[in-house]
Formats: C-alpha cells, sequence, structure tokens
C-alpha cells in the first residue's frame, strides 16, 4: 500500500525531485511512494534519485512492454525504443520455435517475447554478473519450466552447440555507441550503467560485425537476426550482414524513434 502524506510533504517531495532536474517529478513521486516501505525507506529513494541515480534502480525494476524487469547497479537498463526490436522479433515467430538473446541485459526483450508468443524455448546470454543474475531473476519461472535458459559469456560462446542451426529469431541489443561519443551521453548511462553495454568501438559496430559473423552457424534457413542501430550507421551495419550472407532490411519506428537492422539467413 502506497505511503500517505499530506499536501505539504508531498510537494516537498515533488519540489526535491524537480530541483534535481528531474522533468516528470509529480509521476516519479508517485512511483517512489509506491515503492518505498516506510517514510525512511523513501527519504533514502529520493536523495538517490536527486542525486541523479536513474529512477529504475532507485525502484528496483523497469517498465517494459507491460512487464516489470527487475534491475539493478552495474546492469543497462531497458529502453522504451528496444520494444521495437521485441515486436519485430515477435512478428517472426511461432509456438515451437527457438528464440536466442545475446547481450541480454535484465532479460527484457526475453521476458517479452516469452510472454507474447506462446510455446517458443529461449536461450539467453550476457557476459556480465549482474545481468545475469537480473535475468535469472526476471525469466526464474520460465527456467524452471524448461522454457528458458540462461548462460554467461561472451556473445554466442556460451550457448549450447544442440541448438545449433535451429534458432528462428537471433536477438542482440549490441552495445552501438561510437566510443568518442561515450562522453556525451546523458550522465544516467555514463556513471551507472557499465561501460561494456554502451560502448560499440570506433564506430559503434564492433559487437554487430562479431554477432553477424556467429548469426549464420546458430540460424535455420529462413531464421533472422534483430539488432538495434542508429540511422547514422545503417550502411556500415547492412555491409557487415552482407558481408556475414545475411539478407538485410532496415525497418523504423517513428513511435519508438529507432531503428532495427534485421538479417534474413537463406
Amino acid at each position: 500500500m502506497p505511503i500517505e502524506l499530506d499536501d505539504e510533504e508531498l510537494a516537498r517531495v515533488v519540489g526535491t525531485l524537480r530541483a534535481a532536474g528531474c522533468v516528470f517529478a509529480e509521476d516519479e513521486a508517485a512511483l517512489l511512494l509506491a515503492e518505498a516501505a516506510d517514510t525512511s525507506q523513501l527519504a533514502a529513494m529520493v536523495a538517490l534519485r536527486a542525486g541523479g541515480e536513474p529512477l529504475e534502480l532507485v525502484l528496483g525494476w523497469a517498465e517494459f512492454r507491460g512487464l516489470r524487469i527487475a534491475v539493478e547497479p552495474g546492469v543497462f537498463v531497458p529502453r522504451r525504443r528496444t520494444a521495437f526490436l521485441a515486436e519485430l522479433a515477435a512478428r517472426f515467430l511461432v509456438s515451437g520455435e527457438i528464440v536466442v538473446d545475446l547481450c541480454c541485459g535484465a532479460g527484457a526483450i526475453g521476458a517479452s517475447l516469452l510472454e507474447g508468443v506462446s510455446g517458443i524455448e529461449l536461450h539467453a546470454a550476457d557476459v556480465s554478473d549482474a545481468a545475469v543474475r537480473c535475468t535469472r531473476q526476471n525469466l526464474a519461472k520460465e527456467i524452471a519450466n524448461g522454457t528458458a535458459f540462461v548462460y554467461q559469456g561472451d556473445l554466442d560462446a556460451p550457448l549450447p552447440s544442440t541448438i545449433a542451426g535451429k534458432i528462428s529469431a537471433l536477438t542482440a541489443n549490441v552495445p552501438y555507441v561510437p566510443s568518442a561519443e561515450i562522453p556525451l551521453l546523458p550522465a544516467e548511462a555514463r556513471e551507472y550503467e557499465p561501460l561494456t553495454a554502451l560502448d560499440g568501438g570506433s564506430d559503434g559496430l564492433d559487437l554487430l560485425r562479431r554477432v553477424a559473423e556467429a548469426a549464420p552457424r546458430w540460424l535455420r534457413t529462413g531464421g533472422r537476426v534483430l539488432v538495434e542501430i542508429s540511422d547514422r550507421q545503417q550502411d556500415a551495419a547492412t555491409a557487415a550482414f552482407e558481408a556475414a550472407g545475411l539478407e538485410p532490411s532496415v525497418h523504423e519506428s517513428e513511435e519508438y524513434f529507432t531503428t532495427v537492422l534485421v538479417g534474413l539467413f537463406r
């Protein structure tokens, strides 16, 4: 049950958040009130948020396609725009198919696919301890049911060889910010999220190229790999997919302000 504050107390919370630069101070105050167990915890949460910590890390969860995805310090916080990648992947899936999610972060894409497409089998992997821990928490029910499997390791290295050539969709929300542009990111990302989840190398496509090269080993004929890119990376990313033997197509969303590159394996 949310903590009840009088008008003056609520105004102080909202004022503190607004003074710290929180544009949606009223909405954030409501979320913090709903999450805090008591006024002491609320004060601590408000102080963290006012100090610049991302709201999702203060709350301990992020909303993604209607799901609450548990997050913790050291994990990449799922972005709203990545919902477009998940929506595209869902369009290519039917019951009984196998999905791989590389660079899975907290497991948001995989969780949303398991929720939206019945009967699929998910294999998720990430190199980060925090990411694997959060993904296992977010997919606990599916792991127990034998419909989700989570691995720790570099890209596709920890995947079992038994699923090679059987994957219908391989999603990979790889880091794609060029190294020189990392200092230009919002402080919430620079200071609170792991560099490995943000830095994509000199042109932002180092990990994308590795995923493209690995994808044909895992995809079935007619399977697809999906990655998020910036619109200015389209030409170079498309070339990387073509070099790996994938048939590329670019999908843009005005609603989510994002671009997804899909590679079809024939």
